[in-house]
């Protein structure tokens, strides 16, 4: 039985693409915040991957805001992923005087406190959602720059958790620091999105293979 092997973020997009939305959309970035942070480039209608497959590996991206880090994949960290990864969120709260719920990783503790965050109107929790929306606006800013893409994506445990509050406080931040004007929408695939992505892909391969009639 043929066997294939595709990135997470990837297949994330593939099926928002397909099923959420991104759905009748050709050119969008989805950028993905769960156990790291990355982002999965369609251009065309098409995945990007790039010449070695390493095409929206935005985590090592350099920022402004954080050190630069040499030799990024051997020490598993970057600029973009310490701004603006899950693991900032934690950081930013204790920053502001807000008490970290405990939580198994990192990221159940920035799922907490964004979800709380979503939640206030004013306040430290406020004050969180706002920082951690600048940081994620400071490396969008760039891809946009670059890809100018028709639509991006929030996925991921981490900023579906921020919510539409999170969503509208990044596409302002954007708007002043970015020419091109993307909008922003949270992913709406919400259940296993990279095993629906993977289901998908594995349906179109096979509906390829069966309707093939190029070999006959």
């Amino acid at each position: 039985m043929p066997v294939e092997y595709e990135n997470d973020v990837n297949l994330a997009a593939v099926a928002e693409q397909r099923l959420g939305a991104a759905r009748g959309h050709q050119d969008f970035v989805l950028l993905w915040n769960h156990g790291g942070l990355g982002a999965a480039l369609v251009i065309g209608g098409r995945l990007h991957r790039g010449w070695t497959g390493g095409a929206g590996e935005v985590g090592f991206m350099p920022v402004p805001g954080t050190p630069l880090v040499r030799r990024v994949t051997k020490a598993n960290s970057g600029g973009f992923q310490e701004l603006a990864g899950g693991q900032a969120v934690p950081r930013l709260a204790r920053e502001l005087g807000i008490a970290v719920p405990p939580g198994e990783t990192y990221i159940d503790e920035a799922i907490a406190l964004l979800s709380e965050a979503s939640r206030a109107a004013d306040g430290p929790y406020r004050d969180l959602l706002q920082a951690f929306a600048t940081g994620l606006a400071t490396g969008l800013a760039a891809m946009v720059a670059l890809l100018d893409p028709e639509l991006v994506v929030l996925s991921g445990g981490v900023l579906v958790a921020g919510g539409e509050p999170l969503r509208a406080l990044v596409q302002a931040e954007l708007a002043e620091l970015a020419a091109p004007r993307p909008r922003l929408v949270i992913g709406s695939v919400r259940d296993e999105p990279v095993l629906r992505g993977a289901l998908e892909s594995a349906l179109a391969t096979t509906r390829d293979e069966v309707f093939d009639t190029t070999s006959r």
